[in-house]
């Protein structure tokens, strides 16, 4: 990922035809101006600042942080190692690329690239050892991992390369880094790529027993029909990982000459594909049974009035976002401060966004850590429907498909308004040459309402301030639904992550006269089935801990009701009980409002001004469980789900909760459910928190064509972190200066009212 230039952006500027990626076709030699420098042996003075634009831009030090995602040369580099050390030519000429990520360094290179290479220079995260710290001359190389599948095999490799800069640097076409090792993963099939939804569909159009289907159902034109393939998930020994297959959902368009309209709206049922996607062929088809197509909704599209052969609203005025002297953050490369806090950015194939060295400058205490890592590692949405095809529809959107492969770029319409920052993010494609999605990340500032005010009853006098938060966020589209996910960072020491969800509902065709129990009709011969939305975030903690620091604990409060006696005469008593969770299987809980639980995670040798463990709290909001039975077949492969909450000291290895390759994954709780069997202890560790939380979708008809988003999430606070109110120094807003009701200019009297100037 790389940073793009800053802009003011303005609300849904015209649509282009540009094309959201920019695609490098095939791995090229790169320069050598490409790569990254030899690091200096000694840290350079603070570094002296630039602005563009009005944002700040620290110069840096050093130009590749141990922590960045890789640049396109380097996933060039890696792609050419890898295909290189290919035995014969069938073998390379085999090879298609998943993804090609960062080997995230261990916590101690963060720790020094941190504190010696790179600003603002943080001696103090390494420990103090006698006669000072031994500073190396230069970071341990970079690495980087590839998932590749071999198409002619239909094998799955991980390969590790290690892109020093010694072959980066090397004139005279060794453009080669070097291959650390390659295993073969038995037994799993990768996540799939957009290149194979393109083959399947074409696949699938071009089947004759599939034309003579759709012809029956009226259907002669194959630029109307949309195939949708879906991965077969797991429910019989018929989707064993031993072929790579796909189980497509059929929908069809009504006009041919509009690009944007919602083929969603005509789903295409009764007929059963199974495609082998390894070598593109269909292995079953049965016409089961002739539901008729339902008929042309006249309130399917979403696009512009006119274009829908509707009104637009007339009456909304222009909201311009300002800030004239720029906005407050910083930016260096993906080193981000702001308000008091600094963090990382980073991006992946499959989680999308990652936040990384999380941490709050706290006066004399100076930076105080609060998170290493911050992502969302996996969703599922499974559908509520018996009926097929609706009870496959299960998808494992991060680990079958890729939330970041499928980010939008935001430098058009919405997405963003005011003064951004946007970050580019760069991929392998599926033949290994590179795409990049331009402004994939967006970083801006809002205003959030009141932070905190008091007004004095006896002397009118008042004090307020406004709330501003800052938001990293990007957005990602898969099939019909989209997603936003969202960090915000505010001025009280609040972290809330969020994920806003919309797009298109996945509908069902209905025969004449029937309803579902399982859906809402929305149409004539149209329902949607209701679903779940079901998010994991991974949340590795370090309160007060620097990195390689193992002194967090988890604790569960709940609040409980005093029984009636002599400590509660009045039985008005409640408290706030806590209890400690000392190892795995005691961590497995659930939310409970009835009792307003949440988890503190607390630094067990680090006090505030009271005596008491700093920390910081889990808030849930509004949370659900899978709905489906214990014997539901997707929950094999995802007993992550059984839980909201699980606690796991940090492993390297422990990156997603449903194993690494859930696609037709036949082994049952691969991943967080098996690792916590460890029952490996928590009292005073290194502490990884596995958030579950998601919504029960019951469809309205206010939810079509398209869905207004919906907000779900959770926030960490801190619990005694701090020694007062961080919020407290926040200054007056410069505008409240100058407030206006209905144009004329206003100030406050001391009984309270508001007297007209």
């Amino acid at each position: 990922m790389a940073t793009a230039q800053e802009k003011t952006t303005p609300c849904c500027p015209p649509q282009t035809n540009k094309n959201k990626t920019a695609t490098i076709p095939s791995p090229q030699p790169p320069s050598l101006a490409t790569f990254i420098p030899a690091v200096d042996s000694s840290p350079d003075p603070p570094p002296k600042t630039a602005s563009t634009k009005g944002i700040t831009v620290m110069m840096r030090a050093q130009t590749c942080h141990p922590l960045d995602p890789l640049s396109a040369a380097e996933i060039s580099v890696a792609v050419a190692t890898v295909r290189a050390a290919g035995a014969t030519p069938e073998v390379r000429d085999s090879m298609r690329f998943i993804e090609v990520d960062l080997v995230e360094p261990e916590k101690k290179v963060v720790a020094l690239a941190d504190a010696y290479f790179f600003p603002p220079f943080q001696p103090s995260l390494i420990p103090r050892t006698k006669g000072g710290p031994v500073i190396p001359t230069k970071l341990p190389p970079r690495k980087a991992r590839l998932v590749v599948y071999n198409k002619r095999s239909n094998e799955t490799s991980v390969w590790i390369v290690e892109l020093t800069e010694v072959h980066a640097a090397t004139r005279g076409g060794h453009h080669r880094g070097k291959v650390i090792s390659s295993t073969v993963v038995p037994d799993v099939q990768p996540p799939m790529d957009a290149v194979e939804y393109a083959e399947c569909e074409a696949v699938v159009k071009d089947f004759p027993p599939f034309r003579e289907a759709m012809k029956k159902r009226g259907i002669e034109d194959m630029d109307l029909v949309m195939v949708d393939p879906w991965c077969a998930g797991y429910h019989s020994e018929a989707d064993a990982p031993c072929r790579r297959l796909a189980k497509p959902l059929i929908f069809c368009r009504t006009e041919s000459d509009c690009p944007m309209e919602n083929g969603y709206a005509r789903p295409v049922e009764g007929i059963h594909v199974l495609v082998d996607m390894q070598n593109m062929v269909v292995l079953e088809f049965e016409d089961r049974k002739l539901i008729p197509l339902p008929p042309a909704d006249p309130l399917r599209n979403y696009t512009s009035g006119e274009t829908r052969g509707g009104v637009d609203r007339s009456d909304v005025k222009p909201l311009q976002i300002i800030q004239p002297e720029g906005p407050s953050f910083r930016v260096n490369g993906h080193f981000i401060e702001w308000q008091k806090w600094n963090f990382r950015i980073g991006f992946t194939p499959r989680e999308g966004l990652v936040i990384y060295s999380v941490a709050y400058i706290d006066g004399s205490r100076g930076r105080r850590p609060v998170a290493h890592r911050l992502s969302f590692v996996e969703m599922v949405v499974p559908y509520g429907d018996p009926n097929d095809p609706h009870y496959r529809k299960n998808a494992f959107d991060a680990g079958e498909d890729g939330l970041g492969k499928n980010a939008h770029s935001l430098k058009k319409g919405c997405d963003c308004l005011g003064y951004i920052k946007y970050f580019d993010a760069h991929f392998t494609n599926f033949y290994g040459g590179v795409e990049t999605i331009e402004n994939c990340v967006c970083l801006h500032e809002e205003d959030h309402g009141i932070l905190w005010k008091h007004q004095d009853w006896r002397t009118g006098l008042a004090e307020v301030r406004r709330s501003r938060r800052l938001t990293v966020s990007f957005i990602c589209t898969v099939a019909n639904y989209e997603y936003g996910f969202f960090w915000h960072f505010y001025q009280d020491g609040k972290i809330e992550a969020e994920v806003k969800l919309t797009g298109i509902l996945s509908l069902g065709a209905l025969p004449p006269g029937e309803t579902r129990k399982y859906g809402t009709t929305i149409a004539p011969g149209l329902y949607a089935p209701v679903h779940q939305h079901l998010f994991v975030a991974r949340m590795d903690m370090a309160v007060d801990c620097k990195p390689g620091e193992a002194f967090n604990q988890v604790v569960e409060v709940n609040v409980k009701v005093e029984e009636p006696g002599d400590n509660n005469v009045h039985n008005n008593a409640f408290y706030a009980e806590e209890k400690l969770l000392k190892s795995e299987l005691e961590a497995m809980r659930d939310c409970d409002p009835l009792s307003a639980r949440h988890w503190i995670v607390r630094n067990t040798r680090t006090v505030n001004r009271t005596g008491h463990l700093t920390g910081y709290k889990l808030v849930p909001g509004s949370n659900c469980l899978p709905l489906a039975g214990s014997e539901a077949k997707f929950l094999r492969r995802a007993a992550f789900l059984k839980h909201n909450l699980w606690v796991t000291p940090y492993a390297r290895d422990e990156l997603h909760p449903g194993g690494e390759f859930p696609n037709q994954n036949p082994r049952v709780g691969e991943g967080l459910a098996t690792w916590v069997k460890q029952n490996r202890p928590l009292e005073e560790a290194d502490v990884v928190l596995w958030y579950v939380f998601g919504v029960t979708h019951i469809p309205r008809l206010e939810d079509w064509p398209v869905m207004p988003v919906e907000r779900i999430g959770f926030m960490l606070m801190p619990h005694g972190f701090f020694n007062c109110s961080p919020a407290i120094d926040v200054p007056p807003n410069p505008s409240d200066l100058d407030d206006k009701e209905n144009g004329v200019p206003t100030k406050p009297v001391q009984n309270g009212l508001i007297a007209k100037l």
